[in-house]
Order: C-alpha cells, then sequence, then structure tokens
C-alpha cells in the first residue's frame, strides 16, 4: 500500500471512529443550544429514523468534511454547520453524498429459474405481452434502508400497493454482440427523482445499472439482435406499507421486469391523429407533470378511451386558458415550422416547466439536431406551444413537421389534430407529400438507431457486455 493509500485509509477510519462516538453529542448540541433559534423544533418534528439520518448528515459533513480537513474544534464546526442550515433551510445535496444509502450490485443474489421459457418469434412479439425468465427485486425499509438485490425465477408479486412510479428504457444487441443500453443514466436519475416526489426511497444510479447488467447477461437470449427489434426493460419502485392512510410508505419494493419488443412501425411510419383535450389535462403546475409516476397515466386511460372512440389514436394535451400544448399521448411533443418572428426554420418543444416529463429521446434529439444546425440551418428552441400559433402556422403554410418522441416508437408523425371540432391535417414534409413522415423526422429516427444499435459511436450508447 502506498503512503497515499495509507494516509487515506487512515483519515477514513478515524472519520469513522469519530462518527461512532459522537452521535449522542451532535444530537445534544443541536437540541439545546440552537433551540431558541428554531431547530429544536425542526428536530422535534422530525421522526425517530428521520433523527437518526439528519444526524448521520450532520455528524459526517462536519467530521469528514471539516473538522478532519481544517482541523477545527467541533463545537465551532457544529455552530458554523447549524447557523448555515438554519439560513439555508435544507442541506444543498452535494453535502450529502456521503450519507447517501444505496443497495451494493456486489451483495447481488442470483436463483437461476429451473426451467427456460421458450423464445417468442419475432413475427408474434407483441409489446408488453411475453416476459423473460427472471426479474430483479429489491426491497427497501424504512428501518433497514436497502436488502440486497436479487434476480429470481419472473413470477407474481404479492404486496400491498401504494404510490408507484417507473421507468421505460430497452437493451439493444450489435452486429458483434455487443449489449447496449441508451443513456441508461437518464433513466435512472429520473427514477430516483420521481420516487423521492412520492416520498419513497432513492439510490445510487450506477449500482441498478451494474444489477441491470448481470441481469441481461442471465437472459441474454432473449435480447433481439434484429435491427428495430430490442428487450425493453421496466424498472419500477411501489410503496408495499400494509396499512391505509394517506402517507410516506416506509417499505418499499423496487422490480425490472423485461418484454422483448419488435418495431414500433413494423410496415414503416404510419402517422398518427391526434384528438386536443380540453375536458381534461394530464398535469399542472406544482404537480407530477415532471416525473414517471403511475398517476399521470392512470388519469389519461378514459381521455385516451375516448379519442379512440373517435377514431383518433393519441390525445394532444392541452392546458390553461389559452390552450397551451404540453404533450402527445404519452410523447413529448414537437414541430417543424417557420418562426413567425424570425423567418426561420425552428424545432421547437415544450420547455420543462414542470408540466412535461423531460423525456430521454426528447433530450437526445434536441442534442442532434441543435449539432446539425449548420447543415440544416434548423434552429433548436424550447417554449411555449398555443393552439392559436398552430392554428396560424398551418394557415399560413408555416407548418414544416410534427412529431411526438419517445421510448417505444423514438418518433410518431402527426397528420391531424382534432380541435374543437375540426380536423386540422398537418404536412408531412415539404419535399415528399406522400411519405408518412418528413425528412427531419426520418432523419432523426434513423440516426437515433444508427447509436442505439452501434452503428455509429456515439456517447449516448453504452456497451454493458
Amino acid at each position: 500500500m502506498s503512503t497515499v493509500d495509507e494516509e487515506t485509509a487512515a483519515r477514513e477510519q478515524d472519520a469513522n471512529d469519530r462518527y461512532n462516538n459522537t452521535n449522542a453529542l451532535t444530537i445534544l448540541f443541536c437540541r439545546t443550544k440552537y433551540a431558541d433559534k428554531g431547530l429544536d423544533f425542526l428536530w422535534s418534528g422530525l421522526s425517530a429514523d428521520e433523527q437518526i439520518t439528519t444526524s448521520f448528515v450532520v455528524e459526517h459533513i462536519v467530521l469528514e468534511t471539516l473538522t478532519i480537513e481544517a482541523c477545527l474544534p467541533l463545537s465551532l464546526v457544529l455552530d458554523s454547520w447549524v447557523t448555515f442550515h438554519l439560513l439555508s433551510v435544507a442541506i444543498p445535496v452535494d453535502m450529502t453524498k456521503n450519507a447517501f444509502e444505496t443497495f451494493d450490485a456486489q451483495e447481488l443474489e442470483i436463483q437461476a429459474t429451473s426451467y427456460l421459457k421458450p423464445l417468442v418469434p419475432e413475427t408474434e412479439l407483441v409489446f408488453g405481452k411475453h416476459f423473460t425468465d427472471h426479474m430483479i427485486t429489491i426491497e427497501w425499509s424504512a428501518e433497514s434502508g436497502w436488502n440486497k438485490p436479487h434476480i429470481k425465477p419472473y413470477g407474481k408479486l404479492e404486496l400491498e400497493p401504494s404510490s408507484v412510479c417507473f421507468e421505460g428504457m430497452k437493451a439493444y444487441k450489435d452486429t458483434e454482440g455487443h449489449i447496449r443500453l441508451f443513456r441508461p443514466e437518464m433513466n435512472m436519475d429520473r427514477l430516483n427523482k420521481s420516487s423521492a416526489r412520492l416520498g419513497m426511497p432513492t439510490f445510487d444510479s450506477e449500482e441498478l445499472v451494474k444489477v441491470i447488467t448481470e441481469f441481461l447477461r442471465i437472459e441474454d437470449r432473449w435480447i433481439p439482435s434484429k435491427r428495430g427489434y430490442s428487450l425493453y426493460l421496466r424498472p419500477t419502485i411501489i410503496g408495499t406499507q400494509t396499512a391505509l392512510g394517506v402517507r410516506a410508505p416506509d417499505t418499499a419494493l423496487l422490480f425490472v421486469i423485461a418484454s422483448p419488443v419488435g418495431p414500433y412501425f413494423s410496415t414503416g411510419f404510419t402517422a398518427i391523429r391526434l384528438l386536443a383535450t380540453t375536458d381534461y389535462v394530464r398535469s399542472w403546475p406544482h404537480g407530477t407533470g415532471d416525473c414517471k409516476v403511475g398517476g399521470n397515466y392512470a388519469a389519461c386511460v378514459k381521455p385516451q378511451s375516448i379519442a379512440a372512440e373517435k377514431g383518433y389514436q393519441q390525445n394532444l394535451w392541452l392546458f390553461g386558458e389559452d390552450d397551451e400544448v404540453t404533450e402527445a399521448g404519452t410523447m413529448n411533443f414537437f414541430m417543424l415550422w417557420e418562426n413567425f418572428d424570425t423567418g426561420r426554420k425552428e424545432l421547437i418543444t415544450p420547455a420543462l416547466n414542470g408540466l412535461i416529463l423531460p423525456g430521454v429521446t426528447r433530450d437526445s434529439i434536441l442534442s442532434l439536431v441543435k449539432s446539425w444546425e449548420a447543415e440544416t440551418g434548423i434552429f433548436v428552441r424550447e417554449g411555449k406551444i398555443t393552439m392559436a400559433d398552430i392554428l396560424k402556422a398551418v394557415e399560413e403554410n408555416r407548418m414544416i413537421e410534427m412529431f411526438g418522441a419517445g421510448t417505444a416508437c423514438i418518433v410518431s408523425p402527426i397528420k391531424c389534430i382534432n380541435y374543437k371540432g375540426k380536423d386540422i391535417e398537418i404536412p408531412l414534409g415539404k419535399t415528399k407529400n406522400d411519405s408518412e413522415a418528413g425528412p427531419l423526422t426520418k432523419r432523426i429516427n434513423d440516426t437515433v438507431l444508427d447509436i442505439q444499435y452501434g452503428v455509429v459511436k456515439h456517447p449516448f450508447s453504452r456497451i454493458i457486455l
């Protein structure tokens, strides 16, 4: 061991020793000295588990960040920290890293199934109908935190469900047989954000990626190698508290199941028709529209059925008195038009204002099209879009293309919007009016596929096996 490693190990051991000996001191100091400043009130409002977690954070910040580094007296450090805490109300996220609780992929336990299901022919693949041989489960409780991750035979879950959030991502197999994931860190980060919004636990993103990697090693035979085919992954966190009441659950389950899927458009692009919905809303300010939680989708089922009965494939979700466009069904909304004020071609999508899900495909499209600006002359913008904007652009022949975007389809061309009982025809691209996808829509789709299957090297695609 090098001198540097020895010094680091000694400092870490010193920190652990100090932590084990100062729990009571920290709590006593905070509760007594700062009672007149309101900290005792804050402290008494916490549950026993929250008090333990808070003291853990305090001690690690004090002992590892300040006391050890600067050799300051503990009382002075606590004084500085508490004053800072009272001024800032909350501890910044980057200061709590040492107290971040997560499961450990190295503790993964694997129980292989004794029976392997027959693979489903590609021609019979239906989204979400067939599942692989195994699943991932990781239990959590407020009392003991995360348990060991498990890979076990796929089967039914017995639980008392409450809040739920989830993700949708895919595993791809390239021509050399490597297994790839498309920007998995974004899915993990969003799952953490959604779980925290529902008062449920978070985890280290890379630890779940590692567990999923081992899962895919086992389920390798289920990952199609043909372009357009993939293994759809559904990471989910669900509260499992066996009690009634509206509160954060004290137990939860993180699980991952997988389903082989084929291309969204099996016979080429098929543009969709949307019913602009004003009687129902998908999201609202300060709600959960920017999280991937079950309630967002449950509220969409009835409006989707109404749209289908009227001959439309999806809803166009509107919000507010000016009918602001938010999302297209379960997809982010994009349109390519000539901006009335600037006269330039512009790809615009609704800004992330709390009403919009920050889609992985959405972010990827914005990045790609921005990189093509010098070649295409297309400017990329995030901003507000209203139905009045769309109507005027169509009337003045400034609308060029329109599409939805998401993991399932990549891009889905839009050819019609029904708004207040009237169908508005949307062009599918001025250069190919007989096509079901405009040139930009098709280029985005082809480029993302090339990245996902490793045809072109790109940081968006991660080889995991």
